[in-house]
C-alpha cells in the first residue's frame, strides 16, 4: 500500500511497503522502482506549488548507499528548494520559507544550480586531458561490442500521466533494467546500481510511442562499471520512416558482490571505435568529477583542507558557501558582549568553539560587500594580516589568497592559503556572502619560516537595512591549532575582538566617506 501525505509548501511524504514485486532476486527493492517512487513524489511537490501539471526535466547525480528489502516500508520525501524561472515556461511564485531548513536548502539551491550549468564545462576540460592519455591494451580486455544491449517498450497509458506523457520515473526504470543487463555481460551476476549520472530529459514522449534502449558499457574501474544508456522514441509513422526522437540520455555505475557481500572485480574493456574511444574517455572524466563531488559533499569539517584542482573546484566552491551558511544558521548562539553597534556570539559544540561578531555599520551594504570582500584592504584594519597577495583570480566569484600573520611570543609566524568565495543576493531579503576556507594549492606548499595553519569556515554575511546602513555579520570558527590566537581576541591580533570590529567599523565608514 501507499500513502501520501502533504506538509507546508512544496512538501510532500509518500510512504510506500516493498512487496516481491517491487524486488530483484536477491529480495531486495529495485533501484528502477525507487527512482519511479522518487519521480512521482517530486513531481507531486512540483505540482503543489506550481499549481499545474509538471514533468521531469532533469536529475542530480544520485547515489545509493543502502539497500531495502521485501517487507520494509520506504518513506520518500520531496521539497520544492528553489523555484527558477528559466526551468519552467510559467511564472512561478516564490517558495515560501517557514523553517530554518528551508532557508539553508533555498539558499544552497543557487549553489548546486551553479555547479549543474558548470559541468558541461568542466566535463569538456577533463575530456581534453583524458584524451591526452595513451591507453595500453591489456591481454583478456573485453571488446565493448559484447555488451550491447537494445531494448524496445511500448507506452501504454498505465505508463503516462492523464496528459499521456510518460512518467519520468517509468523511463528511469526502463533504462536501469536495461543497463542492468549490459553490465551482466562482463560480470556474470546481478548487477548493483550504485549511483547514476546525468539523467536529462530532451524531450517528451507519449502514449503508443515505441521507445527503444540503447545500452552498452563505456569503462570498467576494477569494482565498479559506467553504462551509457540512450533513449529514443518513434511513432508509428517515424517507426517505419525510421526518424528517432532523442529522449534522454544518462550514465548508470554499477558494482556486483559475491554470496559474501564482497565487491567482485569488472574486466577491463577495450572500445574498437572511435566513438567507444570517446565514451571511454568519457567515463574516465565523469568519474573524476563523481568522486570529486562525493568527497566534497560528505566532508568532514575538521579535515584538512582541500586541493584546488581543476576536476573539484566547484564543489570546493560549494563546500565552502554551504559551510558558512550552515554555521550561520545553527540554533544556540549565546550573546556574551553588547555595544553600542557590536555585539559578540558564541557558539560551542563539542570541542569546536564559533565566534559571530555582528556590527551595525552606516553605509550601503552593497560598498561594504565590495571591501570585505577584497581580502588585500584586511590589512588596513585586521592587524593580524601581516601580508596579503593574490595567488589565483579564479573568476569574478572566487580568488585564493596567501596571508601571513606576525608571530606571538615563542610561536613562528603563521601563513594561509585561503579560497575566498563572494556571492550576491538573488534578492533583497538575502545577505551578500563572503565565504573563507583553507585550501591546498601544489604551486604553494609550507616553508619552514612559517607554520601553516587550517581556516576551517570563515566569513561575512551582510544584510541591508536601508540605503545607508547595513549589519555585517562576522563568522569564525576556531580550530585547535588557531585557538592560542583566538582566545580572546577576533582574529588572533593583540586588539580585543571589540577594538577589532571597532576598526572594521571605521574602516568601511572612512572608505564610504571617500567614494
Amino acid at each position: 500500500m501507499a500513502r501520501r501525505g502533504a506538509a507546508a509548501g512544496g512538501d510532500v511524504c509518500m510512504c510506500q511497503t516493498v512487496f516481491p514485486a517491487h524486488a530483484n532476486q536477491r529480495g531486495e527493492l529495485s533501484a528502477g522502482q525507487l527512482l519511479k517512487w522518487m519521480d512521482a513524489t517530486a513531481c507531486l511537490a512540483a505540482e503543489k506549488h506550481a499549481g499545474v501539471s509538471c514533468v521531469t526535466a532533469s536529475m542530480d547525480d544520485i547515489q545509493f548507499e543502502e539497500a531495502a528489502r521485501v517487507g520494509q516500508i520506504i518513506t520518500i520525501k520531496a521539497k520544492v528548494n528553489r523555484a527558477f524561472k528559466t526551468s519552467m515556461e510559467i511564472e512561478l511564485d516564490p517558495v515560501k520559507l517557514l523553517s530554518t531548513e528551508d532557508q539553508l536548502e533555498h539558499t544552497l539551491a543557487i549553489e548546486r544550480r551553479r555547479i549543474r550549468l558548470g559541468y558541461e564545462q568542466l566535463f569538456q576540460n577533463l575530456m581534453r586531458e583524458s584524451n591526452k592519455e595513451v591507453i595500453f591494451e591489456e591481454e583478456g580486455a573485453v571488446s565493448t561490442d559484447l555488451t550491447y544491449v537494445q531494448s524496445i517498450e511500448l507506452v501504454q497509458p498505465p505508463h503516462a500521466n492523464h496528459h499521456g506523457n510518460t512518467f519520468g520515473g517509468q523511463i528511469m526504470a526502463w533504462m536501469e533494467a536495461v543497463a542492468s543487463i549490459s553490465a551482466s555481460r562482463l560480470c556474470r551476476s546481478y548487477p548493483i546500481l550504485k549511483s547514476v549520472n546525468m539523467f536529462k530529459f530532451w524531450g517528451p514522449s507519449v502514449v503508443g510511442d515505441r521507445l527503444v534502449f540503447n545500452a552498452i558499457v563505456n569503462n570498467t574501474f576494477q569494482n565498479s562499471v559506467e553504462v551509457g544508456v540512450r533513449v529514443e522514441a518513434y511513432n508509428c509513422e517515424e517507426w517505419i520512416k525510421d526518424q528517432a526522437r532523442h529522449i534522454n540520455s544518462a550514465f548508470l555505475i554499477f558494482n556486483t558482490v559475491n554470496d559474501k557481500g564482497e565487491l567482485l572485480t569488472f574486466p577491463r574493456i577495450k572500445p574498437t571505435t572511435k566513438d567507444g574511444l570517446r565514451r571511454y574517455h568519457g567515463a574516465i572524466a565523469r568519474r573524476r568529477i563523481r568522486l570529486t563531488r562525493k568527497c566534497m559533499l560528505s566532508a568532514k569539517q575538521d579535515k584538512p583542507s582541500d586541493p584546488w584542482e581543476r576536476s573539484n573546484q566547484a564543489y570546493v566552491s560549494y563546500s565552502n558557501i554551504a559551510a558558512l551558511t550552515h554555521l550561520a544558521a545553527k540554533p544556540g548562539w549565546e550573546i556574551t558582549r553588547t555595544l553600542d553597534d557590536i555585539k559578540i556570539w558564541t557558539h560551542e559544540e563539542g570541542d569546536m568553539l564559533s565566534l559571530k561578531v555582528e556590527m551595525q555599520v552606516k553605509i550601503p551594504s552593497h560598498l561594504a560587500f565590495s571591501l570585505l570582500s577584497d581580502f588585500r584592504f584586511r590589512q588596513q584594519w585586521d592587524k593580524h594580516f601581516l601580508t596579503c597577495e593574490v595567488l589565483q583570480a579564479v573568476n569574478e566569484d572566487e580568488k585564493i589568497y596567501y596571508v601571513t600573520s606576525p608571530p606571538i611570543t615563542g610561536h613562528k609566524p603563521r601563513d594561509y592559503v585561503i579560497l575566498v568565495s563572494q556571492r550576491q543576493p538573488c534578492k533583497p531579503s538575502e545577505p551578500y556572502i563572503v565565504a573563507v576556507k583553507s585550501v591546498t594549492l601544489t604551486s604553494m606548499p609550507p616553508s619552514e619560516e612559517y607554520c601553516r595553519s587550517e581556516i576551517l569556515c570563515a566569513g561575512f554575511q551582510i544584510y541591508s537595512d536601508s540605503n545607508s546602513s547595513c549589519t555585517v555579520c562576522y563568522f569564525n570558527q576556531v580550530t585547535s591549532g588557531v585557538m592560542p590566537y583566538l582566545a580572546a581576541n577576533l582574529t588572533g591580533s593583540s586588539k580585543s575582538i571589540e577594538d577589532t570590529a571597532l576598526e572594521c567599523i571605521k574602516f568601511l565608514e572612512l572608505k564610504d566617506s571617500k567614494c
